[in-house]
């Protein structure tokens, strides 16, 4: 299985997302747009609900994604290694995300700095780290120093990220936000249970050798 670091932000590094029910259409466009068949048959669909994976043809694995202001991050995989499925995938989330934005405040143009940014995980440290830095992104809102390592308060930061509601983390910390969105199967065991997780983000956050490590993902 062959993932892939994807991202992409807003022209001229814009904010994407405005409200909270503008947050809740990206989320809610992660989990219709990655059907092969048809929208209108998942239209009325909450990323909230359970679904079987069973039910949709799946374009893609989504393992990991974040949300900030003006930009996302996803870690995905093509379903059958089929690149075409991430491509069509894509198309479909920024092309239905910025219909409804320009929609709702009456707006033209290009909402995206351009094509999505998609970066192939080849080797097995980058593996390792990008569940992690995807997962602390929303530090910059409270905690930029994370980046330098250089957190004091770890334990304030650990439960600001565990109640970010637009990423991942908290999925994989064992709260029910969005797991329909999410295939967890194979990070699961890459990154070990809660405990396991949170030791390992201390240590990026307040060790400066860790942290310039996982700078060289951005």
């Amino acid at each position: 299985m062959e993932f892939y670091h994807v991202l992409n932000r807003g022209v001229d590094k814009r904010n994407i997302v405005k409200d909270e029910k503008d947050h809740l259409r990206f989320m809610q466009g992660l989990f219709m747009y990655n059907d092969r068949n048809t929208l209108a048959r998942n239209a009325r669909r909450s990323p909230t609900q359970r679904h079987s994976q069973k039910e949709r043809d799946c374009l893609v694995h989504i393992h990991a994604f974040c949300l900030m202001n003006n930009h996302y991050h996803l870690l995905l995989s093509p379903v059958n290694e089929d690149l075409t499925n991430l491509s069509a995938f894509m198309r479909k989330l920024n092309m239905g995300y910025a219909k409804y934005f320009n929609e709702k405040y009456d707006r033209s143009g290009a909402l995206w700095q351009g094509k999505y940014k998609s970066v192939l995980i080849e080797k097995d440290a980058h593996f390792l780290y990008i569940p992690y830095y995807i997962h602390l992104n929303p530090l910059d809102q409270k905690f930029p120093e994370w980046r330098e390592g250089k957190v004091v308060d770890s334990s304030t930061a650990i439960e600001f990220l565990r109640t970010y509601r637009w990423s991942s983390l908290p999925t994989y910390l064992g709260e029910p936000h969005y797991r329909s969105i999410t295939d967890r199967s194979q990070l699961k065991a890459v990154l070990g249970t809660t405990i396991t997780q949170q030791k390992t983000i201390i240590s990026i956050i307040t060790d400066p050798r860790q942290a310039a490590d996982s700078e060289l993902l951005e």
